[in-house]
């Protein structure tokens, strides 16, 4: 893997992130106008069918993906719930392959961005692996489908367990050392999956949404609930929240925390997704110096790899695409 001989610029990083997350944006807004060149035969399926949209990956149907499921929850920080995300059978499935896997949940050391144990998370959980079954790949293809955010930027989908009494203290998604920055960016969004009911406690809380004043509570909510605007876990219901503004600066108000489990125990399963390519990074970590494109070597043969160094050869924290054909690592 390419090394830089440069320290970690945080400005640099900034900069290259918000690059990415326009780039994002603008594949988001050009989705949309070539949706809109066909509404008229939209409309008219719709009329047809309804508003339920069939996804398809790999020859596999996945469970109906529908738009009208989806309530923006908050604005700042930006938060919507999506109602029986899941089937409560995909639910199940994804329990059954982690509740013999499980280990002591970690958290990122702010320094050093080493994952380490710490009392404000004392829930338990693992990671699948991606495409680990027909199941695990229709969620992921449904979530980059509802996100508008491509599959590779995601992380595993991550299981956790919470017992009675375990939470997760209130934190951010985004990262604040320069570490986990620098693979794949920053998590811009967050998609929590819950595959439990609990009986009481273990809400998902931000303490400073903009919208937890507007937000009636009675006695069924926990008091941690109660210090932010909270979300209720039930079972196949999925809640997105993004911990980037827009023009990819971090947005502070997306502080959230899970609240103690009181009564039963609560299941979820996370989806994090980061500005840039995450499944690259892993590519090359564990692969050595490959070609991302099959096209590599004709374009380093016609000089591509001066011409175009940042898409080629990568810079600070980046991977190029066409590192083995532009020589510029050793594997």
């Amino acid at each position: 893997m390419r090394k830089s001989d440069g320290e970690f610029d945080p400005k640099k990083q900034k900069k290259k992130e918000m690059v990415d997350l326009r780039a994002l944006l603008a594949l988001r807004v050009e989705f949309s106008l070539s949706r809109n060149l066909q509404k008229a035969h939209i409309f008219s399926w719709i009329l047809a069918h309804g508003s339920i949209l069939k996804l398809k990956t790999d020859g596999v149907s996945s469970a109906p993906f529908d738009p009208t499921r989806v309530t923006q929850i908050s604005w700042r920080p930006r938060a919507f719930i999506y109602s029986r995300f899941l089937t409560h059978e995909e639910c199940d499935h994804l329990i059954h392959l982690a509740k013999d896997k499980l280990e002591k949940s970690m958290v990122a050391d702010n320094e050093s961005g080493k994952s380490v144990q710490s009392e404000v998370r004392t829930s338990s959980g693992m990671f699948l692996n991606k495409a680990q079954d027909k199941v695990v790949v229709g969620i992921e293809a449904r979530i980059a489908a509802w996100t508008f955010l491509p599959e590779e930027n995601g992380e595993s989908i991550q299981i956790l367990h919470y017992e009675l009494g375990q939470k997760y203290e209130p934190h951010s998604d985004y990262f604040l050392d320069k570490v986990n920055q620098e693979l794949g960016g920053h998590r811009v969004a967050t998609v929590l999956m819950y595959l439990s009911d609990v009986k009481k406690g273990g809400e998902t809380v931000f303490p400073h949404s903009e919208a937890k004043d507007t937000q009636l509570k009675d006695d069924d909510w926990s008091d941690c609930a109660k210090n932010g605007y909270a979300v209720k876990p039930k079972k196949g219901d999925a809640l997105l929240f993004y911990s980037l503004h827009p023009n990819a600066t971090t947005d502070p108000l997306s502080l959230h925390g899970s609240c103690p489990v009181i009564e039963g125990e609560k299941w979820s399963a996370t989806k994090w997704i980061h500005v840039r390519s995450f499944e690259k990074i892993l590519k090359h970590a564990n692969g050595g110096c490959i070609d991302e494109n099959e096209n590599c070597a004709r374009w380093a043969a016609s000089g591509e790899c001066k011409r175009n160094p940042l898409y080629m050869v990568g810079s600070e924290g980046v991977v190029g695409n066409c590192m083995k054909s532009c020589k510029v690592c050793s594997s």
